[in-house]
C-alpha cells in the first residue's frame, strides 16, 4: 500500500509468467508407474540415436578413439604409443611422397571432422541466433540443424536443414554475416532439395593462377559444340561452354579478360574450322585490335562498325532465314548431317555496333539483324558470341535473347543482376568483386540452371595465336585485307 494525496492507493499487481510444467507431471502416480517402461524405452532409443549420430558425423574420430582404447587395454600404454607413432610416420610419408592421393583419400575426411567440430558445431547456436535465423513459438526455440560438413582445400560445404517456414532467400540476405562469423571470405547458398540448403564458405580463391592454353587437337570429331572446353571451374573441373542451340553474351570491363575467353573458344573450335565444319565471322569495331590478331581463322571479318559490318550482319540474318526455310519439314534443328557448316558470329564491343553508332539508320539496321540472329539462329545452327562492357538495357535491350550469359569483372553490384539475372548476386555471384589481377575469371549462367558457375578461361598468348593461325591455315598467311 502507498499514500498519494492523503489517500491509500493499491500497488500495481505483480505480473509473473505462469510456469509451464510438462504434461506428465500432472498424471497420477499409478499412470506414471504404468508409463515408466515406455519412458525407459524412449530414453534408450534416444541415447542410441545420439550415439549413432556422433558415429555418423565423426567416423574417423570415433574409430581412432576406439582403436586407441582397445590398444591401451590389450597391449598397454607404451605399445599403443609406439603403434600410433608408426602410423603417424606412415601417414607423413604418404603425404610427402604422394600428396595428391593423400589429399584425395585421407585429408578431406579428417579435416572435415576437425572443422565441423571446431569451427561450426561449437558456435552454431550463437551464430544462427545472432543472425536471426531461429524461430520462437510458445517459448520454444526452433533452430536450423547443422548437417554434413565437407572441407576442401579452398572451401567448406556446410549442409543445413532449415526451420519449417524458412526460405533460402532468408539465408542469402545473411550470407555476408555468416561468412564473417565463420572466418570465410564469402558465403554462397545452394538449394539441395526442399528444406535443405548447402552453404559454400569460401576461404580463398582457387583461380589465382593463370591457366595455359591446351595443345591443339587435330581430330574434328573431338569438337563437341555442346561442351567446348574453354577453361576450368573453381572446383577443378573443365569449364564447358555450349554454342549449339544457344547465344552467348560476355560482359566485362576493360582488362577483365574477354579476349582470353574469345580465343579459348576459337582454339577449341580449331579442328572443326580447319575441316570446314565450323565457319567464323567477325566484327571488330576497334579496327582489328582484337580479331586482327588471328584474322586468318575467320571466313570473313570486318574491322569497323559501318556499312560493311551492317551488311555482314544482314547477310547472316538472311542465311538464318534461308536455312529455316530449307530445314522446314526435314529437320527441327541443325546437325552436321545437314551439310551446312555451323556459323559462329563474333562481335567484339557489341555496343559499338548497335548502340554507339552515330548513324541512326545503320544503328537500327544492325540492331534488327542481331536480334534476328539471336532470336531465330539457334535451330538453324547460327550462334552469336557478343562481347561488351556496358550491360545497361538502353545499350543492349535484348539481353534476354542470350541464353548463356557470362559476367567477368564488373564495376557495379547492380550490373551483376543485369547480366546474370535478378537475385544471382545475392546468392553469391559477386562478379563486381573479381580482382583486377585475375583476368579471365568469370561467372557463367545458363538458362534453366539456378546456380551460376565460377571459372577461369585459358590464358591465350600471342604465341598461342600464331600457333592457331598456322594450324588452321597450314602455314599460309593472308597478306592484307580483313575478308577471306
Amino acid at each position: 500500500m502507498s499514500s498519494e494525496g492523503g489517500r491509500w492507493v493499491d500497488p500495481a499487481p505483480l505480473e509473473v509468467a505462469r510456469p509451464r510444467l510438462p504434461w506428465w507431471t500432472l498424471l497420477p502416480n499409478g499412470a506414471k508407474v504404468a508409463l515408466l517402461p515406455f519412458a525407459t524405452a524412449y530414453v534408450t532409443c534416444w541415447l542410441v540415436c545420439q550415439v549413432v549420430r556422433v558415429v555418423v558425423r565423426y567416423p574417423v574420430t570415433v574409430l581412432v578413439c576406439s582403436l586407441v582404447a582397445w590398444g591401451w587395454i590389450t597391449w598397454g600404454e607404451w605399445a599403443t604409443a609406439v603403434a600410433g607413432g608408426v602410423v603417424l610416420v606412415g601417414l607423413s610419408a604418404w603425404w610427402f611422397w604422394h600428396p595428391e592421393s593423400f589429399g584425395r583419400w585421407v585429408a578431406p575426411v579428417g579435416w572435415s571432422e576437425v572443422r565441423r567440430f571446431c569451427v561450426y558445431a561449437c558456435q552454431w547456436r550463437s551464430v544462427v541466433r545472432l543472425s536471426e535465423l531461429t524461430k520462437d513459438k510458445r517459448g520454444r526455440e526452433f533452430r536450423p540443424r547443422l548437417g554434413r560438413v565437407r572441407a576442401q582445400s579452398w572451401r567448406d560445404c556446410v549442409r543445413v536443414r532449415m526451420v519449417k517456414g524458412q526460405a533460402p532467400e532468408q539465408w542469402e540476405t545473411r550470407a555476408s554475416g555468416l561468412a564473417h562469423s565463420f572466418g570465410a571470405r564469402s558465403c554462397r547458398v545452394r538449394v539441395i532439395r526442399p528444406g535443405v540448403i548447402e552453404l559454400d564458405l569460401v576461404r580463398f580463391d582457387p583461380l589465382t593462377v593463370p591457366l595455359p592454353a591446351p595443345a591443339l587437337n587435330d581430330d574434328p570429331a573431338s569438337v563437341d559444340l555442346r561442351r567446348l572446353v574453354v577453361g576450368r571451374t573453381e572446383t577443378g573441373r573443365p569449364l564447358r561452354l555450349r554454342l549449339r542451340g544457344t547465344q552467348v553474351l560476355v560482359v566485362g570491363v576493360s582488362g577483365a579478360g574477354k579476349g582470353s575467353l574469345l580465343w579459348s573458344v576459337v582454339r577449341a573450335l580449331a579442328p572443326a574450322i580447319k575441316a570446314g565444319q565450323v565457319r567464323l565471322y567477325g566484327v571488330d569495331p576497334k579496327g582489328g585490335m582484337e580479331l586482327g590478331q588471328a584474322q586468318e581463322v575467320f571466313h570473313r571479318v570486318v574491322f569497323d562498325n559501318g556499312e560493311a559490318a551492317v551488311t555482314l550482319l544482314e547477310e547472316l540474318a538472311a542465311e538464318v532465314k534461308r536455312r529455316a526455310t530449307t530445314y522446314r519439314g526435314v529437320r527441327r534443328s541443325w546437325s552436321p548431317e545437314s551439310g551446312d557448316p555451323f556459323l559462329l558470329l563474333v562481335v567484339d564491343e557489341l555496343a559499338d555496333v548497335i548502340a554507339y553508332q552515330s548513324d541512326k539508320q545503320l544503328r537500327e539496321r544492325a540492331a534488327r539483324a542481331v536480334q534476328t540472329i539471336t532470336s531465330q539462329g539457334r535451330a538453324p545452327g547460327v550462334c552469336v558470341l557478343g562481347l561488351l562492357q556496358d550491360p545497361r538495357k538502353e545499350v543492349v535491350g535484348f539481353r534476354h535473347l542470350f541464353s548463356t550469359r557470362i559476367a567477368m569483372r564488373l564495376d557495379e553490384p547492380a550490373q551483376v543482376d543485369m547480366v546474370l539475372g535478378d537475385g544471382v548476386r545475392q546468392r553469391g555471384a559477386a562478379a563486381h568483386e573479381i580482382s583486377e589481377h585475375t583476368p579471365g575469371v568469370a561467372w557463367v549462367k545458363e538458362d534453366g540452371r539456378r546456380e551460376p558457375v565460377r571459372a577461369r578461361a585459358f590464358h591465350v598468348t600471342d604465341g598461342d595465336l600464331a600457333e592457331l593461325v598456322t594450324f588452321v591455315t597450314g602455314g599460309l598467311v593472308l597478306v592484307e585485307g580483313g575478308v577471306r
